[in-house]
């Protein structure tokens, strides 16, 4: 018997022929442990998960519809409130012009009807003064938030959600005052600004809002 025949079972085994070479390491690149596809150029990237170090969070990059609603209401109410404001500045004007008038007539007797009348219209005027920078400022808030809402955070946020409800609380009061008239003119007004008034309120609490208040700036 010979060892080098192949048929021979008690013969040495066939000799396997040598592995070949690893193929080095691209520079560069990290070696991934065994078992785990290599991650580099012509490979896909694992996506990041939010909430884990390194994690790109999804945060919407265009604000949400309920929200570009909301901003439009705030709008359309600096609108009525600049309008207001304006109309209470008129009203006061006059009052101020009655009570010029009176002076004019009055007397330095003290049952003279002018006098008191003049001390009445000077005391109407500075109230409703007052009630025109109210709704001024309401005015000016309103189109702060209007404007804010494209890069503000969470103090846009809170603010609008205050804002809104407070608003949401004199239309519903507004609201039961028209009931109660029986007039259904004293009825529309109030509806159509409790409505703004929720919307305003909801936009900046459910997800999407949060989520576009929470978003990084750069």
């Amino acid at each position: 018997m010979s060892f080098g025949d192949p048929n021979n079972p008690y013969g040495q085994p066939p000799q396997q022929p040598p592995a070949p070479p690893q193929a080095p390491p691209g520079y560069g690149y990290p070696q991934a442990p065994p078992g785990v596809p290599p991650q580099g150029y012509g490979y896909p990237q694992q996506p990041a998960y939010p909430g884990y170090p390194g994690g790109n969070a999804m945060f919407p990059q265009t604000m949400p519809g309920l929200l570009v609603t909301a901003r439009v209401f705030l709008f359309i109410i600096s609108a009525v409130q600049v309008l207001a404001a304006l109309g209470w500045f008129y009203v006061a004007a006059i009052a101020n012009d009655v009570s010029d008038a009176a002076d004019r007539y009055s007397t330095s007797s003290s049952d003279d009807p002018f006098g008191a009348f003049s001390d009445g219209a000077d005391i109407a005027s500075g109230v409703i003064v007052v009630i025109a920078l109210i709704a001024a400022g309401l005015a000016a808030l309103s189109i702060i938030l209007g404007v804010k809402f494209s890069k503000g955070g969470q103090g846009v946020r809170i603010t609008t959600v205050v804002y809104g409800a407070l608003g949401g609380i004199v239309g519903l009061i507004m609201l039961f005052v028209g009931l109660d008239s029986g007039m259904a003119s004293a009825v529309i007004f109030p509806l159509i600004w409790v409505t703004f008034a929720a919307v305003i309120t909801a936009a900046p609490v459910v997800s999407s809002g949060t989520a576009w208040f929470a978003r990084p700036r750069y």
